[in-house]
């Protein structure tokens, strides 16, 4: 009972969704965050029971921190959406299993990428994608407008466009429109050698 959205872009990814979150026939909330901050690099677009994608955020946030302290080096945008993939999957296992779709999107060395993980543990890489009762319209408005020379700004525009048409027809999405933007790292000059940088929300 959502509508989240994802898109690569040429500078970056893009997410948005709506803010209305349902119990039943209910509107139980109309200020839903829906779209989690993970890192400066790394964001998840949560549809689904709220109570469980909020413990996977939770627990995938711990998790990819103790890889990258023991490793040395942080994770790969990929390898961030098979760690989420897994703990949803370890759910599904023990007959316990997490009620929720999730689009992890994000930037690393190799660029901006989409994958959409749900709670089978599969994880698919998407140019764009869209989740949640409100995706069949919302993906309608992106197939027809996107393109790959796509910038953060016209994605953020699309991004609005198709959660406000899954808004006009899907009783469980509405009450506005969230979007974040995570743009690629930027290689800067460092002592001794080269760093990279993730830019700003």
């Amino acid at each position: 009972m959502t509508t989240i959205v994802g898109i690569k872009t040429k500078e970056g990814v893009v997410l948005g969704s709506d803010k209305r979150a349902s119990k039943g026939f209910f509107i139980g909330s109309k200020i839903t965050q829906k779209i989690a901050k993970i890192d400066d690099t790394l964001a998840v677009a949560i549809a689904g029971q709220l109570s469980d994608a909020e413990y996977l955020i939770k627990m995938a946030k711990a998790e990819r921190k103790l890889l990258e302290l023991r490793r040395g080096f942080p994770l790969t945008v990929k390898e961030s959406a098979r760690l989420i993939a897994n703990l949803t999957y370890s759910g599904l296992r023990n007959y316990q299993p997490y009620f929720v779709e999730l689009l992890v999107a994000g930037v690393d060395e190799q660029g901006a990428h989409i994958y959409t993980a749900d709670m089978s543990g599969a994880i698919i890489g998407e140019d764009f994608a869209s989740s949640g009762s409100g995706s069949p319209i919302a993906y309608g408005v992106l197939e027809s407008l996107y393109h790959k020379d796509i910038t953060n700004e016209n994605a953020k525009e699309i991004a609005s466009k198709a959660v406000a048409a899954a808004m006009e027809r899907d009783p469980g999405s509405g009450n506005g429109i969230d979007t974040m933007v995570i743009p690629n790292l930027v290689a800067v000059p460092a002592v001794g050698g080269n760093s990279s940088k993730g830019g700003s929300y």
